[in-house]
């Protein structure tokens, strides 16, 4: 099916007298007839539900829908994006392991990796996303477990060159882990291009309302775990608080999410609620219809404020003036997304002044939604980092982030007008 049939039809297939429309099993326990049946299901002898915190069927019917957009082999749902980041690394980068980073992802992922994570004991190395092959070759470690990175990067929008990084993880026998929240599967699917892993958070595009947070990874199946046990020990050797299990050889290309669900899920407990799921999947079905206009109207503004003389610069890979359309065409040639960043001639003083004088845009810490949105990074959700931090990755300080919506984009257009108008 294509990607606009998959939206509606996939994950949640109802048989005979049950509802049309997915179902909210808000429930946190569910029974069984017999002791035997609840301990098969603890010794994961046999597939079921025995406690939300773990699993929820509501959820993995969501799950199964984003896993079949993404081409991948098996998914699951998480409470926030942070969370699906860091048990994607954690999964399998244990103390004393290495990470090497992206520079320019999201300001929290940079967080959570550079200082929470290291706090327990895995070390990480931050790289430029346009480094060579030779240059980012020079970052791997003998305990690197992992590469991560964004397809498009937020908020400095940076195109991921997803084969060049697959490459040059594979070479040196670990997965590449690629954040798809703001291509989303309808504009890119990284497992395509070489990457392992996908994560989302599906806070944005995909709930597309601004209603619920949440977040999800997904599995391709295509890295070969067992061909590396030393290095990846945790899904290569007996699981000793599941009696001994080894997730490869019981799980086979299903290993990485059933340990992700049911060890790290079980402990640390980050599980996505059905009502999030649910509002999810509302927000999916109309994925392709809103990328689409997202897109259109970003292109539109971009345009718009390169032409415009208080404006300094544009940074959007739809635009040719970017220095990464070439590869926004190549990965991602429906469109990119509908975020926009830009910087005024008067600077970081203009740059608040003419948000603060917007009146359909609001100011809000979220982005990519219906409505139409804008941020200050360096003073809002990169105000934790250093100014050699911001400049690392790509956060300029007058960088103003704009999310453009799916209102009419002349509204959009005159909104940002009337507010540069007034900017002196």
């Amino acid at each position: 099916m294509k990607k606009e049939t998959i939206c509606i039809q996939s994950g949640w297939k109802p048989k005979k007298g049950e509802p049309r429309v997915l179902p909210i099993y808000q429930s946190t326990t569910f029974k069984y007839e017999t002791s035997e049946q609840m301990g098969k299901l603890f010794d994961l002898e046999e597939s079921g539900y025995f406690y939300t915190r773990l699993q929820n069927p509501t959820n993995d019917f969501v799950a199964q829908k984003i896993c079949e957009l993404e081409g991948g082999v098996a998914a699951m749902l998480t409470s926030s994006g942070q969370a699906a980041n860091y048990y994607a690394v954690f999964n399998i980068c244990e103390a004393g392991g290495h990470v090497i980073m992206s520079s320019t992802v999201y300001g929290g992922t940079f967080n959570l990796l550079t200082v929470t994570m290291k706090k327990m004991g895995i070390e990480c190395t931050v790289v430029d996303p346009d480094a060579s092959y030779e240059e980012l070759a020079k970052a791997f470690k003998e305990n690197t477990k992992c590469v991560l990175a964004e397809t498009i990067a937020n908020p400095a929008l940076v195109v991921l060159d997803i084969e060049k990084f697959a490459k040059v993880a594979h070479d040196h026998n670990v997965p590449l882990i690629v954040d798809n929240t703001f291509a989303t599967p309808i504009n890119c699917n990284p497992f395509e291009w070489g990457a392992d892993i996908v994560t989302h958070s599906t806070t944005k595009y995909m709930d597309g309302h601004a209603m619920s947070v949440g977040g999800a990874i997904v599995d391709s199946g295509n890295f070969d775990w067992s061909k590396y046990p030393d290095k990846f020990p945790g899904l290569c050797y007996p699981d000793d608080s599941y009696h001994g299990v080894t997730y490869t050889e019981k799980f086979g290309k299903g290993a990485y999410i059933t340990k992700a669900t049911v060890q790290l899920m079980r402990d640390l407990g980050s599980i996505q609620a059905p009502q999030n799921a649910f509002l999810l999947n509302v927000g999916l079905e109309t994925l392709p219809l809103r990328m689409e206009r997202h897109c259109s109207n970003a292109l539109a503004v971009a345009k718009w404020l390169e032409s415009h003389e208080k404006v300094a610069w544009v940074n959007y890979p739809g635009l040719e003036s970017s220095k990464y359309h070439d590869l926004a065409q190549k990965y991602m040639p429906k469109g990119t997304c509908g975020v926009i960043s830009f910087g005024l001639k008067g600077g970081r003083e203009a740059a608040s002044d003419m948000m603060d004088k917007l009146k359909l845009a609001a100011i809000v810490t979220h982005v990519a939604d219906a409505r139409t949105c804008v941020l200050h990074p360096a003073s809002h959700t990169h105000r934790q980092m250093t100014d050699e931090q911001l400049v690392e990755a790509g956060v300029a300080p007058d960088l103003i982030r704009f999310s453009v919506g799916i209102e009419h984009v002349d509204d959009i257009i005159a909104d940002l007008a009337q507010a540069l108008e007034a900017v002196k």
